[in-house]
């Protein structure tokens, strides 16, 4: 398989990251704490035990129990929460009796994984709340390591956040490349390109690609129907 391969047959979802606690009711009413959707916490004969949380709007989950690691307690380090106001969310974790950074932005590369200090961090979010570029921090009482990170815009080819703003804009933009379609099209229903074009979005692709991709699924179900 060539190392320079763009493109996959499938997805390859990451869903799950396991977090080493030293006490597992303590973490759990942590996590629970903070508002996370409890998922399971199963206990078995054997002793082994897997608690799983889901954080409010991701589709990544943490896993944490007995027999489910031989990492350290607590040495789990730079666990990104992206979030589209840094400052909001760290006005609710404080809420929710976390003790969490002031906000900060690099000033130096790097140095928001410098956790034993504040060299190369200052204070405030990125100028422009720039993406990427502001941040905060903290801890769960095992001393495993969050970083929150503010993106309102992200990257070409890094997909898409699903808010609510984000979701309208994208509508928006898949209105008017179907829109540009519709004429020359074959007759089908809204909803397949709109589907086909959302989902090519999301993994990154541009807009053109996008569409064509859309296209070639409107195209695909026409000739699959027809055979």
């Amino acid at each position: 398989m060539s190392s320079t391969s763009s493109s996959t047959e499938h997805d390859f979802k990451l869903e799950v990251v396991v977090i080493p606690v030293s006490n597992v009711d303590r973490a759990k009413r942590f996590y629970a704490d903070l508002g996370w959707r409890l998922d399971a916490d199963f206990g078995f004969d054997n002793g082994f035990r897997v608690v799983q949380f889901t954080p409010p709007g991701s589709a990544c989950s943490v896993q944490f129990g007995t027999h489910v690691t031989s990492a350290a307690p607590g040495s789990a380090e730079s666990l990104y929460l992206v979030v589209s106001d840094i400052e909001a969310a760290r006005e609710e974790l404080a809420g929710h009796q976390v003790e969490v950074s002031a906000v900060f932005h690099p000033a130096v590369p790097g140095a928001q994984f410098e956790w034993d200090g504040m060299n190369g961090r200052a204070s405030g979010p990125a100028p422009d709340h720039a993406s990427y570029g502001s941040f905060a921090t903290f801890s769960d009482p095992d001393g495993n390591r969050w970083l929150l990170q503010e993106i309102k815009t992200r990257l070409p080819g890094r997909g898409l956040s699903p808010d609510v703003a984000t979701l309208t804009e994208l509508l928006r933009e898949t209105e008017t490349r179907h829109g540009a379609y519709e004429p020359t099209a074959p007759k089908h229903h809204w909803s397949g390109w709109y589907a086909a074009y959302i989902v090519a979005r999301e993994r990154g692709k541009t807009p053109d690609d996008a569409a064509k991709d859309a296209t070639l699924h409107i195209e695909g179900a026409r000739e699959r129907a027809q055979v």
